[in-house]
C-alpha cells in the first residue's frame, strides 16, 4: 500500500510563529515602557534575565518557556492569553465578524470597487495584511478597511492601522505611480459596548478619524471619492448596512 505523503507544514508554521512572537513581544515591550521599567527591572520581577526579556521583545522568544512568558506578562501588566484557533469543521462562532468582512466587498462591488480579503500590505511579508482592500484601478485608488467587532487596545489598534495604511500607500504607488491615492476607514459593529467606548473617548476617536463619516459611507456605498482623512463608520449588528458616526459636539 502506497504511503500517504503528508504536506510540509514547516513554512506556514514558521510564518505564523514569526508574526505572533513579534506581535506579542511588542505588546510586552509596550507594557514595560508604559510602566517606566527597564528590561532589567522587568526581568527581576519575572525572575528572568535582561537578555531573555530583550529576546522576547525582539520577537525572538520562541525558545522561552510559556511560564517565563506568563511571568513577564504579569510583571508588565499584560498577562499572556493562549488560545487554539476555532475548529473550521465546527460551527462558525465568528459569523458576525465574517459577515462584517463580507459586507464591505459586497457594497464595494456595487460601487465598482474590486475587493480583496486579507490584502497583503507588504508582498515580501505576507503575514502583514489589511482586513479588506478596495481597489479602483481606473482612479488609481486603494482603500484600506479595518472592521471591528470588539475594540481592545485603542492606541495599539490605531497604530497598527496607521502602519498598514503607510504600507498600502507604498503598494499603491508601486501599482499606479505617484498619482495613486489611498484611504483608511474603520467599520465598527454598533454594539452597546462599542458605542459606549467611542462616546467615552470622543476626542481620541475624533483625532484618530477626522474624515467625514457620512462621506465615507457615501464612498463605500456609492463609489464617490472618499474623504482624504481617515474615518469611522458603523455597521448594524447583523452586518447588513453601514451608517454614519455622529460625533459628539460641544
Amino acid at each position: 500500500m502506497a504511503r500517504v505523503r503528508r504536506p510540509n507544514l514547516a513554512p506556514e508554521a514558521a510564518r505564523r510563529s514569526r508574526e505572533q512572537l513579534t506581535r506579542a513581544g511588542g505588546d510586552l515591550r509596550e507594557g514595560r515602557v508604559r510602566r517606566h521599567l527597564t528590561q532589567a527591572q522587568a526581568g527581576d520581577r519575572a525572575g528572568i534575565g535582561r537578555g531573555v526579556v530583550s529576546r522576547i521583545e525582539l520577537g525572538l522568544g520562541g525558545a522561552v518557556s510559556i511560564d517565563a512568558w506568563q511571568r513577564l506578562g504579569l510583571a508588565v501588566g499584560r498577562p499572556i492569553h493562549i488560545s487554539i484557533q476555532r475548529d473550521p469543521l465546527g460551527e462558525t462562532a465568528d459569523a458576525g465578524h465574517l459577515a462584517m468582512q463580507a459586507l464591505v466587498p459586497r457594497l464595494g462591488r456595487r460601487a465598482s470597487y474590486a475587493g480583496s480579503f486579507e490584502l497583503a500590505t507588504k508582498p515580501a511579508e505576507p503575514w502583514r495584511s489589511a482586513d479588506v482592500g478596495l481597489a479602483a484601478p481606473a482612479e488609481h485608488r486603494l482603500i484600506h478597511v479595518e472592521r471591528w467587532n470588539v475594540i481592545g487596545d485603542i492606541g495599539a489598534a490605531v497604530r497598527s492601522s496607521t502602519r498598514k495604511q503607510a504600507e498600502l500607500a507604498d503598494l499603491a504607488v508601486a501599482r499606479w505611480g505617484t498619482d495613486a491615492t489611498t484611504g483608511l476607514v474603520w467599520v465598527v459593529c454598533a454594539t452597546a459596548r462599542n458605542r459606549a467606548l467611542v462616546a467615552r473617548y470622543p476626542e481620541v476617536f475624533a483625532r484618530a478619524f477626522p474624515g467625514s463619516s457620512r462621506g465615507w459611507v457615501d464612498a463605500l456605498v456609492n463609489g464617490v471619492p472618499p474623504p482624504e482623512e481617515p474615518g469611522l463608520v458603523w455597521t448594524d449588528v447583523g452586518a447588513t448596512r453601514l451608517f454614519a458616526w455622529r460625533r459628539r459636539t460641544g
